[in-house]
């Protein structure tokens, strides 16, 4: 049995700072060659070293929970690194747990022992897609208090075990463990802010989690510099846990500040963009990502809420915030060792910012409508003069399609319960835009809505 391959070690490099002569370099690949190879579970020494690196490249603000703060029933695992993991028959290496970052299940518990092969087996774990690639196992992240020992393995080499007795080595490190979040923040002229979410843990990979990070990170530095009327934030975070900490934790003031939240999931595999919707549609930036995509002719597939993918998303939906995703979701390599950056695409992680782009850009022509009032307003009363009539059909009346348009759009308006844009409303209703704000203004001028 061939088991070269797999006793290699040293995989993780040292890293590659960046900080100088970035001019001919591409950042975003630049990352992703540094930081892929890297054991980048929840609360780990190569995750801390992540956030050593990404702060040597852009301002990040740190944000950090203790182990001590147990929130909603998630608990934040211990500091965990592998320090030794071997499989040994008969005197000889035959598996090195640290060829890949992935060849240790996350968070194993320490073993040392002897086992025999069915013993063995009941602590390997393969990829049933490939039989030369690992796969990901990753839910001992979240529960950190029922664990157990293990590594994963090519299939091949799952198959070719034989009979007799095996000696297990993994040692591991363990010390309390911290939630890191990075975060930036774009400050525009209005508080109200868009985020920018993305995973910065998942070890050993490079589209599932990282290609997200370095899309945003160039994202914030193209806005770097210009003056916005929304705030922009960039939030990287541990998958699900992250997100909760962040959102969980934070004050509710400076929460409600946030207007909606976008997720950015696998986007630099050679595989055609999605747009999945916050649950009911209702975000601004998603719409504005669809028409920069339709406008500039890209193809892409647009799915409801949890159609496509789930991740974070149901996180921030949780706590009242619209949030859809970007990502190229699914592709062949998803949780294994296969996404690697031999399958990141240049050409695809610069579409995907190219998109965002012009989703900020047209965030930022459009009118935001601020709603001033609760309930409904009495629109016919004279004071407000604002009702739409579009008549009764026992009285021989036929509204045409023009006047449902605006019912409709009068009837939108007390259910603004967040701001939404002109641009939004338009699409909602069929309207022109500047019919939309035509109508709307007159709200305005009867001190029910601002439009800014």
């Amino acid at each position: 049995m061939d088991q070269k391959g797999y006793i290699l070690t040293g995989m993780t490099p040292a890293l590659s700072w960046i900080k100088k002569g970035t001019e001919n370099v591409n950042l975003m690949m630049k990352i992703l060659e540094d930081l892929t190879p890297l054991n980048r579970v929840i609360c780990s020494s190569d995750y801390d070293k992540t956030i050593d690196y990404l702060q040597d490249i852009h301002p990040f603000k740190v944000i950090e929970y203790s182990s001590r703060d147990e929130y909603n029933g998630w608990v934040i695992p211990p500091k965990w690194d592998v320090k030794e993991a071997k499989i040994i028959k008969d005197g000889k290496v035959i598996y090195d747990g640290q060829w890949h970052p992935l060849a240790v299940i996350a968070m194993s518990a320490a073993f040392r022992g002897k086992v025999d092969l069915a013993e063995l087996k009941r602590h390997l774990h393969y990829d049933h897609r490939y039989d030369d690639s690992l796969t990901f196992h990753f839910r001992q992240q979240f529960r950190s208090w029922d664990r157990t020992w293990g590594f994963c393995v090519p299939k091949t080499f799952y198959d070719n075990l034989t009979e007799g007795e095996y000696e297990i080595i993994i040692e591991t490190e363990e010390d309390e463990g911290v939630l890191k979040i990075l975060e930036f923040t774009h400050q525009g002229t209005l508080d109200e802010s868009i985020v920018i979410c993305a995973n910065l843990d998942h070890p050993g990979v490079a589209n599932d989690g990282l290609a997200g990070v370095v899309a945003g990170i160039e994202l914030i530095r193209r806005l770097s510099g210009k003056k916005t009327k929304y705030t922009y934030k960039l939030v990287l975070a541990q998958g699900i846990i992250g997100s909760e900490y962040y959102l969980g934790k934070e004050n509710v003031e400076e929460r409600n500040k946030i207007l909606e939240c976008v997720c950015l999931w696998m986007v630099g595999s050679r595989t055609g963009l999605a747009l999945q919707e916050s649950r009911g549609a209702c975000s601004n930036i998603e719409h504005t990502m669809a028409r920069t995509m339709n406008d500039r002719g890209i193809a892409f597939r647009r799915g409801e809420f949890e159609s496509i993918i789930i991740n974070d998303e149901y996180i921030w939906e949780a706590y009242g915030i619209p949030t859809c995703s970007l990502s190229r979701f699914p592709y062949p390599e998803y949780h294994s060792s296969r996404d690697n950056v031999s399958i990141m695409s240049e050409e695809c992680l610069e579409e995907t910012v190219r998109v965002l782009e012009g989703a900020v850009e047209l965030l930022e022509a459009t009118t935001l409508v601020h709603k001033k009032f609760e309930g409904n307003i009495c629109l016919s009363n004279p004071r407000y003069d604002l009702y739409v009539d579009p008549g009764q059909v026992a009285f021989g009346d036929h509204p045409g399609a023009e006047i449902k348009k605006m019912r409709l759009l009068m009837d939108l308006i007390p259910t603004l319960n967040r701001r939404k844009t002109t641009r939004w409303i338009a699409e909602k209703t069929g309207l022109s835009e500047s019919i939309v704000i035509e109508y709307l203004q007159k709200w305005t001028d009867k001190g029910l809505l601002d439009l800014g």
